[in-house]
């Protein structure tokens, strides 16, 4: 049987480490799918969102939201990594870890994207996925760049009252990467209105980005 790195030798390897359905398309879902044209893309899920509505099967529709808009954004595959919504804690910590460990063992990749240490948002779940992405990532040396997804202040500043602790984002000066997502804008909001689950959240970040530059931005960190 070949190898994924004999498999992908043709192609490099993105893999993309998020908390919750949904945080690929509202967060870097435009370079996500810019990535997608010259490398293999796979995401990992922590948890299905169950959380996030009332329905008693709304972790199989958030479930099903994501597939949609990881089709959308050329992604080739989703692992969702079985932790609940809500619960990313110190407890869990090492399993976490253990688990985007081993998937980043199966995948070999040389580039990885997760929220940046505060978590975009501010969110507990968040924050703990990015700091367990980051352990690997030091860990694990066939994986060369950690890009950090991040929002700059004045998109923070349209979402300072979504959680008790909105962050206020980067100055533009301040990030390492800007990436232009106006040739895949489409592709983007595709994948937002793919978690129709979500579409209040949809609305809101749909309303954050009006008049702000087709960008996304990122804090870099290479070995």
């Amino acid at each position: 049987m070949q190898s994924n790195r004999q498999k992908n030798k043709n192609r490099p390897v993105l893999v993309a480490v998020f908390a919750h359905p949904d945080d690929e398309a509202f967060g870097p879902a435009g370079t996500i799918a810019l990535y997608s044209q010259t490398h293999d893309i796979y995401l990992l899920c922590a948890t299905k969102g169950e959380e996030g509505g009332k329905d008693k099967k709304i972790a199989q529709v958030r479930q099903n939201e994501l597939l949609s808009s990881a089709n959308v954004l050329g992604v080739k595959k989703v692992f969702f990594l079985g932790f609940k919504d809500g619960t990313l804690c110190n407890n869990l910590y090492h399993k976490l870890t253990a688990k985007i460990e081993e998937k980043f063992k199966e995948l070999n990749p040389e580039v990885i994207m997760t929220a940046e240490p505060l978590g975009v948002s501010g969110h507990i779940d968040h924050i703990m996925v990015s700091l367990a992405t980051t352990f690997v990532f030091k860990k694990l040396k066939f994986i060369k760049t950690l890009m950090y997804y991040c929002i700059d202040k004045k998109a923070a500043a349209h979402m300072e009252h979504y959680f008790i602790y909105f962050p206020p984002g980067y100055s533009k000066k301040d990030v390492d990467k800007v990436v232009d997502i106006s040739n895949v804008w489409n592709q983007k909001i595709g994948a937002i209105s793919a978690h129709k689950s979500q579409k209040e959240d949809a609305k809101t970040i749909l309303k954050r980005n009006e008049g702000l530059s087709k960008e996304e931005y990122f804090l870099i960190l290479n070995k």
